[in-house]
């Protein structure tokens, strides 16, 4: 079975990909914002998130997000990846099983899930598992519409991946994660409308130099563009006043009309 479709996507609008080198001066820029110590975020009240490191990240990509969200008031989660190279599908029904216990721990209330590009599919694909335990998505620089709008020094990556996957290497994607039966629960889930008490936020940047930002405009989502790195949006202020956004307005979703209704959201600047 062939592993990656024959044909790139036409990815020459794509900035270059040593922009991804920024990110330290993000870093710096967000220690010294108000957004970081806390100012216009939501109280969480201890609302459960579940964050979901990116393709090549693990767990500890998040910790300067999960701290900030900690500080807030929400219980956080991690989605107890070391390196997101594995199957899809296979990941999701283990994400299934953390958002269960989350929301269980949390007592019954429904999580908001945060996850960054691959992250963030994998995000929208388990709300569309399972929508009852699922405030909201927040997916930052994720390719939604194709796992595979990427830079081509990272299609390559995914490809080598997937090979040595489909020789055997054990915990790695492979040739069946693109058309197979693996991950076809996955691709349904991902097909699969949100209902309405669902948020769905895609955070994308033209700027993105690893993945195509055309690829995170997902038609079912509402889209917030930032000016931040992909990798950047982890540690990117603006990134973060919009991921508060979001929060907002998933929590006044969850607590009714009792809640003025909030306006849609602004690009973040």
């Amino acid at each position: 079975m062939q592993l990656l479709p024959p044909k790139l996507p036409n990815l020459r609008a794509l900035p270059p990909i040593w922009r991804e080198s920024l990110l330290p001066a993000e870093a710096a820029s967000l220690v010294l914002d108000p957004v970081f110590r806390g100012h216009g975020v939501p109280a969480g009240h201890g609302r459960p998130v579940l964050l979901i490191p990116g393709y090549l990240a693990g767990d500890a990509s998040l910790t300067t997000m999960a701290r900030w969200l900690q500080r807030a008031g929400y219980r956080t989660e991690r989605a107890g990846i070391r390196l997101n190279v594995g199957c899809g599908g296979a990941t999701v029904t283990r994400l299934e099983e953390r958002l269960e216990a989350l929301s269980a721990a949390a007592g019954g209330r429904r999580v908001a899930l945060v996850g960054q590009s691959r992250g963030g599919a994998h995000a929208r694909a388990l709300a569309g598992r399972r929508p009852e335990l699922v405030s909201g998505v927040v997916a930052l620089g994720s390719p939604l519409r194709d796992p595979l709008m990427v830079h081509p020094l990272v299609r390559m990556n995914v490809e080598l991946v997937g090979r040595l996957g489909s020789l055997g290497v054990p915990g790695l994607l492979n040739s069946g994660c693109r058309d197979g039966d693996c991950c076809e629960p996955l691709r349904e889930n991902l097909r699969t409308p949100l209902p309405p008490d669902v948020g769905y936020v895609s955070i994308y940047s033209r700027r993105d130099g690893i993945v195509d930002w055309r690829a995170c405009l997902d038609p079912g989502a509402e889209h917030v563009e930032v000016d931040a790195t992909h990798l950047g949006m982890g540690f990117h202020a603006p990134t973060y006043r919009a991921v508060a956004a979001a929060l907002r307005r998933f929590r006044d979703a969850e607590l009714g009309a009792d809640e003025p209704a909030a306006a849609p959201l602004a690009a973040a600047a």
